[in-house]
């Protein structure tokens, strides 16, 4: 996750799991994202439509639906109750680019998160 202020970027939470897929791990992002605002809220720039589907579409109807849908079970379901959590309890807005293409700060996103699967630290 990447933190910018007055026009600056840095790491502020990094994080991976063994046997992990990119969709689980963007997901944890938008956890950590939100998390790490909590009631002050955030404005979350993300390459991810899934995650961004999922919290604006999909999972109010999952939800009402007991967490079931009819094509089967919610991959990631206990990443995707705690995001609709999060969401619904702080004030987020989502924010989709386009990814790969040269935007700065989610290329920062894509580099920080290739160095934490590689098991690199924030100082």
């Amino acid at each position: 996750m990447i933190e910018v202020g007055n026009g600056v970027g840095k790491p502020a939470v990094l994080g991976a799991e063994e046997d992990s897929t990119n969709i689980r791990m963007e997901g944890k992002a938008l956890i950590a994202a939100m998390n790490y605002a909590g009631e002050a809220g955030c404005e979350i720039h993300t390459d991810s439509e899934f995650w961004i589907n999922v919290l604006t579409k999909w999972a109010p109807t999952w939800e009402k639906q007991g967490w079931k849908k009819k094509s089967g079970p919610i991959k990631n379901l206990e990443v995707v109750q705690e995001l609709w959590n999060l969401y619904t309890k702080y004030p987020v807005t989502l924010k989709w680019v386009k990814g790969h293409a040269g935007i700065e700060y989610n290329e920062m996103a894509d580099e920080w998160a290739n160095k934490a699967r590689q098991g690199a630290k924030l100082p």
